[in-house]
């Protein structure tokens, strides 16, 4: 497997990424992650919508609190036929009491804990830490990547306007 040294740094200090750096225009690697009722949810289960995957190493830490939540006050205005998946290592329990609390239900929250087989195929897995790096990617009705965003500081928060921009072109 592809590792990418010093592909983002967390308080400054540089990690390594399993996976390759997909770019937009390649085609969306499907996927079976967990969702919070533990059934297998797939890339594949969102068919015909475009889709953007909100990467996020914690929900229960401050940047990735202010990311999900950001994204899930979007969802609103963009409609049916865009679905937000807010992917991380996070068991489904973790991830649906940190719902429940934080009053997200527009955003779907799902887990990667069990074989990090996202984290590999999209490239964001942390080799360090066994988290997954801040990232974002739009994927069109078609399955193709049509935006990318890999936050180069785990701390920082992704630029929203400009994904967002991206799904409003779709």
């Amino acid at each position: 497997m592809q590792q990418r040294e010093a592909a983002v740094t967390f308080k400054g200090a540089p990690l390594t990424l399993t996976g390759p750096r997909l770019q937009a225009g390649d085609q969306a690697p499907d996927f079976k992650l967990l969702g919070n009722d533990l059934a297998e949810v797939s890339l594949s289960s969102f068919a015909g919508k475009v889709r953007v995957i909100s990467c996020v190493p914690s929900l229960d830490t401050p940047v990735c609190d202010v990311q999900t939540r950001r994204f899930n006050q979007a969802a609103a205005a963009l409609g049916p036929d865009v679905a937000i998946l807010t992917v991380s290592m996070d068991l489904p329990f973790a991830q649906q009491r940190w719902c429940g609390a934080a009053g997200v239900d527009k955003v779907v929250t799902l887990s990667d804990h069990r074989q990090a087989a996202f984290g590999k195929a999209y490239g964001v897995l942390i080799s360090e830490l066994r988290l997954l790096a801040r990232a974002i990617f739009v994927v069109d009705r078609e399955g193709v990547i049509r935006y990318v965003q890999l936050v180069n500081e785990i701390t920082d928060e992704p630029d929203y306007d400009a994904a967002l921009a991206a799904v409003r072109e779709l």
